[in-house]
């Protein structure tokens, strides 16, 4: 069996799930032991619309070679309108990112429901490839992992 490359880069990536959808999406992949590939630090919340743009910064800055925010599909938030506001947010995070001569491309929405752990393992593993082609973030001064 190879080694794996010592110098090979293994992307940061972030990942903030909505608790009533996504996480058990994510749940329910694990339970079904589909591969899912490591590189997504998860961080519960209880909705997508609770993730601060500040907070996505700020991870960034400190290292963070992708973002991904995800949630109930709209329509079907727990709390009524908060994925609402997340696809509001998110569309001003690609224009702040795109005004601070950011790669947008770092940063990701994706809606997946509870029972769609498939979608949830593609969703995640495209999105870790997407970032290791684009490689490390070039601000990757300090990092918080």
């Amino acid at each position: 069996m190879d080694k794996p490359n010592q110098n090979e880069f293994k992307p940061k990536i972030v990942g903030f799930l909505c608790n009533w959808c996504t996480y058990a999406a994510a749940d329910l992949a694990g339970s079904s032991k589909m591969e899912i590939d490591s590189a997504l630090t998860v961080i519960r919340v209880m909705c997508s619309s609770r993730v601060d743009p500040n907070l996505i910064l700020t991870i960034y800055f400190n290292g963070a070679d992708g973002i991904l925010i995800a949630g109930c599909h709209p329509g079907d938030c727990h709390y009524g309108k908060g994925n609402y506001f997340t696809r509001r947010r998110y569309a001003q995070m690609k224009q702040v990112f795109e005004t601070l001569n950011l790669d947008p491309g770092r940063l990701q929405l994706s809606w997946i429901s509870a029972a769609e752990g498939n979608r949830y393992a593609e969703v995640v593993n495209a999105f870790t490839e997407k970032i290791t082609a684009l490689g490390p973030n070039p601000i990757n001064q300090s990092s918080l992992f």
